[in-house]
């Protein structure tokens, strides 16, 4: 902010001018707003405010009100505008901004692609014709403004056509403010015309334009429609985004599921790998066990050896013991008896010691061979368990694969359905187009066979003119003559009189004719809303309006024809007395039959308004319908595969869980 304000000093400086205080003051306060309301700008001002808008980001609304800005001034504003990315309102109101200044803005709405919102009120841009069509051409080429207001502009019905040619070019304002200017029949019915090719304006206001009501009410009725065309798009975008959030929320349901089974796969993962690890502590330990049996056995073999070692040393002994007997055998007889005693012990000790010696060597190995059937038995449950893991390992990589399939095809389907949904929305605008351009030739032609009419009938009103100036000069020349040929005159006139008004009535009867055809016609419009209401409850409000109106102008109608039987019967009493008063007669009748054509075209118009946004509301609230159908159904099914794939696999580790002969108690 106060980088901001030093730029501004130094600019205004290098200009040779004085920095406003007023200015200087405000640009303390930015908070996303520059607000220079009713404060005089000079021109250096305005020159060192467009070169520093040029790269600023400190506010996105510029208020520049009844500031009194000049044509150069203004001009250099909207330069440094042209390239600004961040202001998105611009309030330019009671400014007087003239032929330049339109200009100029007709540039800064062709360059700019930030504003949205720009206030034009109390100028004077429709003054100049040339540059308010250069204002309006930029307008045309804007792609983003959604708000303009152009109140007492001094815009006239040239500007209005303008106007509509910039709004037929146009697919982003959506709100126009045009009141207080001086549009007239001939702009209302230039902007009419150009609202079947806009489809993104929803709010027009021409109060104070002098504007007739019939053209007042079809823009109304032109504003409905694309008020209610944007609330359905804004309706099906709604949709289109809770589908969306739906298939969002599903794939991150799948993720998650996806998640914790592989959570649960790695869980199962570790209390395998620890089992593993307690069997090979296990297989240790026996063998460890089977080492140590090994080394007893191996002891007891050496014991057996030293036994047999002693035994045959005590054997050698014996004999040299027998031959000392022998040589001596009389003297030591009794100590010869005591050793064989001892002897024969000894053999008794020694087979005994054999005996248990062979008794515990058969127990050693009845346990080594125990031992080796478990060591097989537990190898076999290893590799087992081995293979187990990795038909897991493949199960689970398939099923990851199959899952990120589903979830392409779902993608895919989505896609698919939004490109028919967008296909369906185009093909249903050129239906509508294709309807309104049926009814404006219709009108067209219509309204080509009412003004030939109105020539027939201009003809026969002239024709009558001249036939009665020839009477009239008939009779001032022969009243002197004879009073006889007066009578004659007269009577003369009062046939073509009668004739006149036979004629008259035969109109009058062919209109009533025509009444009766709008009425029924009205009647067929009851029965089509009746049928309507019975299909689509939610058109019951629109529907009563609707009948509403057309009760409104069957009564309207038949006042008309009230207002014809009185003025025929005025007629009959007239022209007896005055022949000059048929004159205002036949102008009256046309004024009536101008009245009964417009309002047998805005019966049509209604008719057809109707008819259009019933067929719209139906088509998309079926296609709707069956979107919604199919989305609902395929959902439904992913969820069941999903539930049922998800069961299949916590069965299959619960199975493998619940099988394995090494899994820690529960």
């Amino acid at each position: 902010m106060e980088e901001f304000r030093r730029s501004y000093s130094r600019l205004c400086k290098e200009s040779g001018a004085e920095p406003q205080d007023a200015v200087l003051q405000q640009l303390q306060h930015l908070r996303g707003r520059l607000d220079l309301a009713t404060q005089t700008l000079t021109v250096d001002t305005c020159r060192a405010l467009g070169k520093l808008l040029q790269h600023q980001t400190l506010f996105t609304e510029l208020i520049l009100s009844d500031c009194m800005l000049s044509e150069e001034g203004a001009t250099l504003l909207f330069q440094g505008l042209c390239v600004n990315t961040i202001v998105r309102l611009l309030d330019l109101k009671g400014n007087n901004l003239r032929a330049s200044g339109a200009e100029a803005l007709g540039k800064l709405l062709r360059q700019n692609q930030s504003i949205q919102s720009l206030t034009l009120e109390w100028n004077s841009l429709g003054s100049w014709e040339d540059a308010f069509a250069t204002f309006c051409g930029g307008l045309a080429a804007n792609s983003t403004i959604q708000q303009l207001d152009l109140r007492n502009n001094q815009i006239s019905h040239k500007g209005a056509e303008e106007l509509a040619l910039a709004l037929r070019g146009n697919t982003t304002l959506q709100q126009l403010d045009l009141r207080w200017n001086n549009l007239g029949l001939l702009g209302g019915r230039a902007l009419v015309n150009c609202l079947p090719s806009n489809r993104t304006l929803w709010r027009l206001d021409l109060a104070g334009n002098n504007i007739p009501g019939d053209v007042l009410r079809a823009v109304e009725q032109a504003m409905d429609h694309n008020q209610d065309r944007r609330t359905t798009f804004q309706e099906n975008q709604a949709r289109t985004h809770i589908l969306s959030k739906e298939v969002q929320y599903l794939q991150e349901e799948k993720s998650k599921q996806f998640l914790d089974l592989m959570e649960t796969i790695d869980k199962q993962r570790e209390e395998m790998a620890r089992n593993s690890r307690a069997s090979a502590a296990r297989v240790g330990q026996l063998q460890e066990i089977l080492n140590e049996r090994y080394s007893i056995i191996n002891s007891l073999k050496a014991k057996l050896q030293m036994t047999e070692a002693a035994l045959a040393l005590s054997e050698q002994k014996a004999q040299d013991l027998g031959e000392l007997l022998v040589a001596a055998e009389q003297e030591q007889q009794s100590l010869s008896q005591r050793q064989e005693k001892e002897r024969k012990l000894e053999q008794q000790e020694a087979a005994e010691r054999e005996c248990k010696l062979l008794r515990d060597l058969s127990a050693t190995n009845e346990k080594n061979l125990l031992l080796r059937s478990q060591v097989d038995e537990l190898e076999r449950k290893v590799k087992s368990q081995q293979e187990q893991l990795f038909l897991t390992r493949q199960e689970l990589t398939n099923t990851s694969a199959e899952l990120k399939i589903r979830a392409i095809q779902a993608e895919e389907r989505l896609e698919l359905e939004k490109r028919r949904a967008k296909q369906s929305l185009e093909d249903l605008e050129k239906l509508h187009s294709k309807e309104v351009d049926h009814m404006t030739r219709h009108l067209e032609e219509s309204e080509k066979a009412m003004q030939e009419r109105v020539q027939r009938l201009e003809a026969l009103r002239l024709s009558l003119e001249e036939e009665l100036s020839r009477v009239k000069t008939a009779a001032l020349n022969e009243r002197g003559q004879a009073e006889e040929e007066l009578i004659k005159a007269r009577n003369q006139a009062r046939l073509e009189e009668q004739q006149r008004l036979a004629h008259l009535e035969e109109k009058m009867r062919l209109l009533a004719q025509a009444r009766d055809e709008a009425q029924s016609t009205c009647m067929q419009q009851k029965q089509m809303v009746a049928e309507a209401q019975a299909r689509a409850s939610q058109l019951t409000l629109q529907v009563e309006g609707q009948r509403g109106r057309l009760e409104e102008l069957q009564q309207e109608l038949s006042n008309k024809d009230q207002e014809k039987v009185a003025e025929v019967t005025r007629v009959r009493v007239e022209l007896q007395e005055q022949m000059g008063r048929l004159q205002a007669d036949l102008a009256a009748q046309e004024m009536l039959k101008e009245k009964v054509a417009a309002l047998e075209r805005q019966l049509k118009v209604i008719a057809s308004e109707h008819r259009e946004a019933l067929l719209d509301r139906e088509s998309e609230n079926a296609s709707l319908r069956e979107k919604l159908r199919l989305k609902e159904a395929e959902i439904t099914r992913i969820r069941d595969e999903e539930a049922q794939r998800a069961s299949f696999l916590q069965n299959a580790i619960l199975t493998y869980v619940q099988g394995s002969p090494l899994s820690p108690p529960k």
